[in-house]
């Protein structure tokens, strides 16, 4: 009788940018779309052969749920007001966050400063390893913000072993990585920032961080369609996802989180950049507006939610020359589809504006960029004032959607969005109809009217602007 033959692990395909598993090599990844990213690996044994591995005892017992404790689950706060109300309320001791951003924004200059804070108010050491940077270069950096304190320890590597030595002599409480996908697993098939080695090195530190109860923040990069970059999975391993954005033409910075274990995952935090460091906005309207002593055209205030939080948001609209063939249409924070639509419904269901062969163009204040549907209202505001030179009330506030039959839609979050309005000293509120007479009741020291329409809206605005009743 033959013995069994051992079959050989047959070969298998990987894409080294997106993960994806091509049945053969191909010069392009069906998935993703890179040239050159086919690498070949080798499938392990057969998932079937698990069903007959023998048992083991566990390293703990499980127990009833109400007789285990919560408090080493307790977020301790960062000292950085912004990044703990994302975090909902500081980091955890073993958790894992992973921050991504786009090259520039400040993600190194955030986590030096979040490193300095928990070394100062927690009474633990702060480790940050740097992969990208030299220890002279982040001490440059740490000087000029005057983080220099002396619990926070700094170390460069590329290494997931040395990585783990520094742990071992330093015994951080929170370990800060810039960033994963410079670290190298020894072992590991692929290169530095591959699908395998990102894989590798983030699930070898969170074992580490869940064992020894470090707080951990992973630096990641994002690709240029804004993800992060690397296998989907590294987002499921760690416990939270934040995504730092901000325009480099503007000092504003946003933190979103995207998942959150911990807290709500729609949180926003809002920072300023400046040559000294970042720091927190806790109220960041003032950004977002222009303060006008007298009546001006063209522009118009609304409320947009950012998360949970209120801002207040001015929107300008500036309408240029009758050209022929196509006029140009520019937005600058704003989406175009929905200035396109808004110009048409200010054609189609008012009788007095005709923007057809008008450039238009409309813009924020501040850098802030608004996607959600409730800035339409003041979009149309802002146009109809600059297109018919009537000067609007800089203590009014339209929040609304505009459909295509001329309508004011009901949106969410009214009555956050209008004490925010009130507590800034805005005088005047138009909101959708139907919003709710206890809305409006509990909004003390402000007109809010209720408009079904665009035409009603405009003549509200008239009103107002012209300091009637």
């Amino acid at each position: 009788m033959k013995p069994a033959s051992t079959k050989a692990p047959r070969p298998a395909y990987l894409c080294d940018a997106c993960g994806h598993q091509p049945p053969k090599w191909v010069g392009r990844c069906p998935e993703c779309g890179e040239w050159g990213s086919i690498v070949e690996s080798t499938v392990g044994p057969a998932m079937g052969t698990m069903r007959h591995a023998a048992p083991r005892q566990p390293s703990e017992p499980a127990r009833p749920i109400a007789t285990i404790s919560a408090e080493p689950a307790r977020a301790v706060a960062t000292g950085v007001g912004e990044l703990d109300r994302v975090l909902g309320g500081g980091l955890v001791p073993g958790a894992v966050v992973l921050l991504a951003g786009e090259p520039g924004v400040g993600k190194s200059t955030l986590l030096l400063d979040v490193a300095q804070q928990w070394a100062k108010n927690s009474g633990s050491t702060a480790l940050v390893i740097s992969g990208e940077e030299s220890v002279s270069q982040v001490r440059l950096r740490a000087e000029r913000m005057g983080t220099l304190h002396e619990k926070l320890y700094l170390a460069s590597e590329t290494d997931l072993a040395a990585v783990l030595g520094h742990l071992d002599s330093v015994k951080p409480g929170l370990l800060v990585l810039d960033s994963v996908q410079t670290i190298s697993a020894p072992g590991t098939e692929g290169v530095s920032g591959g699908v395998t080695q990102v894989r590798a090195v983030t699930a070898a530190l969170v074992a580490v961080a869940k064992e020894r109860h470090i707080a951990t923040v992973l630096v990641g990069h994002v690709t240029k369609d804004g993800n992060v970059a690397g296998p989907r999975v590294l987002e499921h391993l760690v416990d939270v996802v934040l995504q730092f954005e901000g325009d480099k033409h503007s000092s504003l910075r946003l933190i979103r989180g995207l998942k959150n274990r911990f807290g709500a995952a729609d949180e926003v935090g809002c920072f300023e950049m400046h040559e000294n460091g970042i720091t927190s906005l806790a109220d960041p309207s003032g950004l977002f507006l222009t303060r006008y002593t007298e009546n001006v055209p063209g522009t118009c205030v609304t409320v947009a939610m950012e998360g949970r939080r209120a801002l207040l948001t001015e929107v300008q609209a500036l309408v240029g020359a009758t050209v022929a063939g196509s006029p140009r249409r520019t937005v600058s924070g704003l989406d175009s589809a929905r200035l396109a639509m808004v110009l048409a419904v200010l054609q189609r269901h008012t009788e007095r504006i005709a923007l057809h062969d008008k450039e238009v163009f409309a813009a924020t204040v501040g850098g802030i960029r608004i996607t959600e549907p409730a800035a339409d209202l003041a979009i149309c505001l802002a146009v109809a004032s600059a297109y018919l030179n009537l000067e609007m009330t800089p203590t009014l506030a339209a929040i609304g959607e505009v459909g295509l039959t001329g309508e004011v839609r009901r949106v969410g979050a009214i009555q956050r969005r209008l004490a925010e309005a009130a507590r800034l000293g805005f005088k005047y509120a138009l909101v959708p109809r139907g919003s709710g007479p206890k809305v409006v009741s509990h909004i003390h020291g402000m007109e809010v009217v209720e408009v079904t329409e665009v035409r009603g809206a405009l003549h509200w605005a008239g009103r107002f602007s012209a300091g009637e009743p």
